[in-house]
């Protein structure tokens, strides 16, 4: 059936039609028009690689066909939103990580097969990378919120651990990355602590915004580019997160009502992040729209 109406979800769907790539117009069948699995796994083949990773710019920023990271990051956030992280596509997964693991045991952000390729020019590739838990927080919280046991979990998740209890300096995407981890780990208990104590940290050094009227009175992260800011919504995205906790019940509800309307005129919703080439936005906003429609979804703004 074709879209009709003009309700903030069907806006949505029009811009998805037309802009969007085959990966995130097979996501919002499955999401929002009961559409199969099977298609969201399909389209997430074409970035898959031989040695188990992912490549082909599935994460738009760093272009070229060699596997990163945090492309298998996305990807594995994408096989968890639709039920189908396990299996031997996971244990391919697994040898790709443990191939390109730090002396850590976890990842690095970009991996040096990069060099060469385009990327975004905030993106270093450097000969031996640290650990970030940019890739490997959200890779580490996937696979054990799906209850896949593989040898490179261990270091890793120690790694994770480590990491997020001892920050005291942090910037909104590593805190993003830290929740990934948090909402899957299977010590409870020891998460809830670990997300309590990162709120506190964001709160302190207003890393979000709480109070989208005053936008200009909250600083940009550094680094970050102009106008790039942090929404309650981004780090709260269902009313069971762990960081709903950080937000009143009226900071949550400004937090929605900002959401809902920072849809465009063409259905989507906008990249806030630097855009170095035109095709990463392109590709990017029908990601963020995705993320918008899943999160107001969740709050009964649907």
């Amino acid at each position: 059936m074709a879209p009709s109406g003009s309700t903030l979800l069907s806006r949505a769907e029009h811009f998805i039609w037309l802009t969007a790539r085959v990966l995130e117009q097979r996501r919002f069948e499955y999401h929002f028009l009961d559409g199969d699995p099977s298609t969201v796994e399909t389209a997430l083949d074409a970035y898959r690689n031989t040695d188990g990773g992912y490549g082909h710019a599935l994460e738009p920023d760093l272009r070229g066909p060699v596997s990163q990271p945090l492309h298998t990051a996305a990807a594995v956030q994408v096989l968890d939103s639709i039920g189908r992280c396990a299996g031997q596509r996971v244990e391919r997964i697994g040898r790709y990580l443990t191939a390109v693991s730090t002396r850590d045991g976890a990842l690095p952000a970009v991996h040096p097969s990069l060099r060469g390729y385009p990327a975004a020019p905030f993106v270093p590739v450097v000969d031996s990378p640290p650990s970030d838990l940019l890739a490997t927080g959200p890779v580490v919280g996937t696979l054990h919120r799906n209850g896949v046991w593989h040898a490179w979990l261990f270091r890793a998740t120690d790694y994770c651990w480590e990491t997020i209890e001892r920050l005291d300096k942090t910037h909104p995407y590593e805190v993003l990355a830290a929740l990934a981890f948090l909402e899957g780990v299977p010590d409870r208990s020891r998460a809830r602590a670990a997300a309590d104590r990162l709120g506190a940290v964001v709160r302190e050094q207003r890393l979000v915004v709480t109070d989208p009227a005053r936008t200009a009175d909250f600083p940009v992260p550094e680094g970050y580019a102009p106008g790039e800011h942090h929404y309650v919504t981004d780090f709260a995205r269902t009313p069971g997160a762990l960081a709903r906790r950080w937000f009143s019940d009226a900071e949550m509800d400004a937090g929605l009502d900002h959401l809902e309307n920072r849809q465009q005129d063409d259905g989507g919703w906008p990249v806030d992040r630097r855009t170095w080439a035109p095709g990463t936005e392109v590709e990017s906003r029908p990601r963020v729209t995705l993320d918008a429609l899943l999160t107001l979804r969740a709050f009964g703004r649907l």
